[in-house]
């Protein structure tokens, strides 16, 4: 064997393909601590294709609010509920969370959360024009008061 193919270790040949495979892992793993490689690998397949369908068509596909759920769980741990449960999407630790998700197609930057919802915690996640994640977690009483049925967030305005 070529020495372009790979490396020879304890009596067998290691591919470059194999070596640099574990290296983008790590990567991974460095980026989403929080998550196993096969999620993480899943939720970057899945940005790849969104952006090879808008290359394509020049449409986005309507998957934000699963991309941003999907984000929270390998960036921060979020730990999801069953789908359809009401209140809130998942939890970290004793918080309970709600996700909101903006994707590049929307007009603004402003999010909107039922004030009857059952979350402590509302984590924003922002997704670029060139599919680059963003987020911002905002404790529930940062939110304004006010009586409406939904209370009302811009991007500009959440806390860091």
């Amino acid at each position: 064997m070529d020495t372009s193919d790979g490396i020879w270790d304890d009596g067998e040949w290691i591919s470059w393909d194999w070596i640099n495979s574990q290296l983008a892992d790590q990567e991974l793993k460095a980026e989403y601590p929080q998550a196993p490689i096969e999620v993480i690998q899943i939720f970057e397949e899945l940005v790849n294709s969104a952006q090879e369908y808008k290359a394509a068509t020049g449409r986005y596909l309507q998957i934000w609010g699963e991309l941003g759920e999907l984000y929270a769980e390998i960036k921060f741990g979020l730990v999801r509920h069953v789908p359809g449960t009401q209140g809130s999407d998942g939890r970290l630790g004793n918080d309970w969370v709600e996700v909101k998700t903006i994707s590049p197609e929307k007009g603004n930057d402003t999010v909107q959360v039922k004030r009857a919802g059952n979350f402590n915690k509302l984590l924003v996640i922002r997704i670029s024009e060139e599919f680059e994640f963003e987020a911002k977690m905002i404790d529930r009483k940062n939110l304004k008061k006010g009586k409406g049925k939904y209370a009302k967030l811009s991007w500009e305005s959440a806390p860091e």
